[in-house]
């Protein structure tokens, strides 16, 4: 997966502060996706913290600026230390997605851990405005991604 390993590179090679606008951008751009969030684990509080998002409305930032582990998809990916993936949000009733999720109108979403070396550091999210499976390269690119990223906080 090219689009994988150019992100990575890219990450690898940045000195100094990581711009994590313009890298939330650029993964979403690769997937093909509309709206992200980067979430990083407060080790303190045992929150998960907003620190970069697009496409999320701007009347469920506050929901969204401090996650606990076990809620939501992020909380539940960073819980399960695995990717939680959903392919229509909108349609959703397994209680994975807080109902202020379907407020941002995706569908096709995924997010999966910010892991290095077993070692939780954040979450990253994803999602399309269309019903979307994503391909387990795609769920392993972004673990990929996610590690690297880990690395960096």
């Amino acid at each position: 997966m090219n689009k994988t390993q150019n992100i990575i590179t890219g990450i690898q090679e940045t000195k100094g502060e990581i711009n994590w606008q313009s890298l939330l951008s650029e993964i979403i751009s690769a997937f093909d996706c509309t709206t992200g969030t980067i979430h990083v684990l407060d080790k303190e509080s045992n929150l998960l913290h907003l620190k970069s998002q697009q496409g999320i409305p701007a009347f469920l930032l506050p929901k969204m600026e401090a996650i606990p582990i076990g809620k939501g998809m992020a909380g539940i990916a960073a819980e399960r230390k695995k990717p939680v993936e959903m392919c229509n949000l909108q349609t959703d009733d397994s209680g994975v997605a807080r109902p202020a999720a379907k407020e941002t109108k995706v569908e096709g979403s995924i997010a999966v851990p910010m892991l290095l070396d077993g070692e939780l550091f954040g979450t990253l999210g994803i999602a399309k405005p269309v019903p979307y499976d994503f391909t387990e390269e795609e769920s392993e690119g972004l673990l990929r991604i996610g590690e690297s990223l880990a690395g960096r906080i």
